[in-house]
């Protein structure tokens, strides 16, 4: 079903702020599991799924690598949602009393500043959007929530600082998920393509199995490896590349790594960011 795009999460959640900035009047679907978003796209219930990978500070974000190459499911695109923290409170409470601050523990490591500037206690919640929801439920002048601009409209909190976030850098990866491949025409330029790989249980394998990119003059922008099945010898590795896979470079390097793996699985083409051409052109 186009126009709607799923997410895990709560309304109000970074992840719902993600889908609503990259497809603006599409309906988003809050899901309660990184499962049941990719299931809702299965299902017909929705068209896309918004899959957070990354984010600068926290790094790689636990059972997404995992559920990926097993989903049915494409990588069509990808999105980058800056962090902007607020600190959210009900109608009248007041800076100077309150005490206590509700969050995701990522989200508090990430106000660590404000939490001793203020001297608040942090007080763990599932996630941002819930803190904020449960704070609008349980009105108190001395409890605040430290979540999403979104997430205050949503519950009807007051913001009473914006951007208190330790680091402005603060930024979530996402990848967006369909049934459907839509890979990008081969003379598309700036095209990314994300794939898994497992290599064979021999020695010099994996320098072997990505000398292909290197020879073939490849950018690899993400190689990331994890244990299958709790096994410490059945390891996968997923990996971002420039490039299209119809490009003779890429397409030479894939079939290399083909050759010295035991799974080779693509997960999608699709366009660069614009952030990601932005922090390219920075670098440069």
């Amino acid at each position: 079903m186009s126009g709607v795009i799923a997410f895990q999460g709560m309304p109000g959640a970074y992840s719902d702020l993600a889908c609503r900035s990259a497809y603006p009047g599409w309906t988003t679907l809050p899901c309660p599991s990184f499962e049941a978003a990719m299931e809702a796209v299965r299902d017909g219930r929705a068209g896309l799924a918004m899959l957070p990978c990354e984010n600068s500070l926290a790094g790689r974000v636990p059972d997404i690598h995992r559920l990926l190459p097993d989903s049915g499911l494409f990588a069509v695109g990808e999105h980058y949602q800056r962090v902007e923290h607020c600190l959210l409170a009900n109608k009248g409470a007041t800076l100077e009393g309150l005490k206590r601050a509700h969050s995701h523990p990522v989200a508090l490591g990430q106000v660590l500043n404000l939490l001793k500037d203020m001297q608040l206690q942090p007080v763990i919640e599932a996630d941002t959007a819930g803190a904020a929801k449960l704070l609008a439920e349980h009105p108190n002048p001395e409890d605040c929530a430290i979540a999403s601009s979104l997430a205050a409209e949503i519950y009807g909190l007051d913001i009473l600082r914006h951007n208190v976030e330790d680091a402005a850098h603060n930024t979530t990866r996402f990848y967006v998920m369909s049934r459907e491949a839509l890979r990008p025409p081969v003379e598309a330029v700036n095209t990314v393509t994300t794939f898994v790989f497992r290599v064979r249980n021999i020695p010099a394998a994996l320098y072997k199995a990505l000398g292909g990119f290197a020879t073939n003059g490849v950018n690899m922008t993400k190689l990331e490896s994890y244990m299958l099945d709790g096994h410490f010898t059945a390891t996968q590795f997923l990996c971002d590349v420039d490039g299209h896979p119809d490009h003779p470079g890429l397409k030479r390097a894939l079939e290399e790594l083909d050759f010295f793996s035991r799974e080779l699985k693509v997960l999608g083409s699709y366009p660069a960011h614009p952030y990601r051409l932005g922090q390219i052109a920075e670098a440069d």
